[in-house]
């Protein structure tokens, strides 16, 4: 079996590292003044989120495989999706015609006996009542397993040699088809990675990377677990064009350890390299929360996509790393997790199809304004 390169890049990422953290000793600042300098905790929690990154195709794989295809376990999960989403359905048809009956703060009496209660409530705080509860909880059910089997049918049926076994092109192997994986696999990227901005869903994994409020090179090993559970534009596709599987898989290693180095405040500048590639000063303005930086500089190793189409942003003032509201933890569950609670929360809060599943598949700056937005009490 071929070594992955990023796995036999290791022992470089960690001289790098070293190397950086040996530059700040020797360049030594107030505390707390440079976002760039290690502190244990968040170094462990990187370093434990790109191990864990590094096993969870496997995990995923034994779990998630038998879910693709027409198998036992494929025919159950699709059940689950389509009776969760029918009983769904259904109690928001009761729920409405309950509350034209009723009124908005009108509900009947079987739907409010497990709220009855010998001590009244404080006035201003509600029990959720019954049925609500009921919908919620399915409803988040049916968006999961509906969301499991899509992204796991998709990602089965878009491997590189399933595309590549479905075309007669074939470029061999030589420095013409590894260019052309490269810059294919770049230009790809350059949109899965806005994706990853713009949709919810893919928020959801991708925010991952960006939950460290610090800014080294370990911040790059800070990889999310839950790759399999998204839907992206498949990488395959250069597969089609006659480009070797094996080639797609190098182009995507050379991707991740080019992305490596990016992640420091140790390099401010790299000269004229600055217009075309992406660079530590390009990669700082994507990892900042300042306002006029939010989902900018999307490229891997190119800047020209952005550039190109309209997402570019210099690097003008300190960026502010971390989420727009921080997590406030290094425990790497928490972390993998946390995006995903706080998505099917809300889901299992909203009141209609749309909405719930507008919290998977519009953008985080929609979800999160939506967040304060209370459920009526009312079934």
């Amino acid at each position: 079996m071929k070594l992955d390169l990023t796995v036999m890049a290791i022992p470089a990422f960690i001289g790098s590292m070293a190397a950086e953290y040996a530059w700040q000793r020797q360049h030594p600042v107030e505390p707390g003044t440079r976002a760039g300098d290690y502190e244990f905790k968040d170094t462990m929690a990187s370093l434990s989120m790109g191990l864990g990154s590094l096993v969870a195709p496997y995990v995923s794989k034994a779990l998630l495989g038998p879910l693709a295809g027409r198998g036992k376990a494929a025919k159950a999960a699709m059940t689950i999706a389509v009776g969760a989403t029918a009983v769904t359905t259904a109690v928001d048809v009761v729920r409405k015609l309950r509350s034209d009956d009723f009124g908005e703060a009108g509900v009947a009496d079987w739907d409010t006996r497990a709220l009855q209660q010998s001590t009244p409530a404080p006035e201003g705080q509600h029990t959720k009542p019954v049925l609500r509860r009921i919908t919620g909880g399915v409803a988040a059910v049916a968006v999961a397993s509906t969301a499991l089997v899509v992204a796991t049918e998709w990602g089965a049926t878009t491997t590189g040699q399933k595309l590549f076994d479905l075309t007669t092109l074939d470029l061999g192997d030589g420095v013409l088809p590894a260019t052309l994986a490269v810059l294919g696999w770049d230009f790809i990227y350059y949109w899965n990675h806005r994706f990853d901005h713009e949709v919810r869903w893919m928020w959801a994994m991708h925010s991952v990377h960006h939950s460290s409020e610090r800014y080294n090179l370990s911040t790059a090993l800070r990889q999310p677990w839950g790759d399999s559970l998204t839907l992206y534009v498949p990488y395959s596709l250069l597969a089609l064009l006659g480009v070797r599987p094996a080639h797609i898989m190098n182009a995507r290693a050379i991707n991740l350890i080019y992305q490596f180095w990016i992640h420091t405040e140790a390099i401010r500048s790299t000269g004229r390299f600055e217009r075309f590639l992406n660079t530590p000063s390009h990669h700082r303005v994507h990892h900042g929360t300042n306002s006029e930086y939010l989902d900018r500089n999307h490229g891997s190793i190119l800047i020209l996509w952005d550039k190109l189409f309209g997402t570019f942003e210099p690097e003008n003032a300190q960026p502010v790393y971390g989420l727009t509201t921080n997590i406030d933890t290094f425990n790497p569950a928490k972390i993998a997790g946390n995006e995903w609670v706080d998505m099917f929360t809300q889901v299992a809060h909203a009141e209609s199809w749309t909405e719930r599943w507008s919290y998977l598949l519009r953008s985080p700056g929609w979800a999160y304004s939506h967040r304060e937005v209370v459920p009526s009490v009312a079934a």
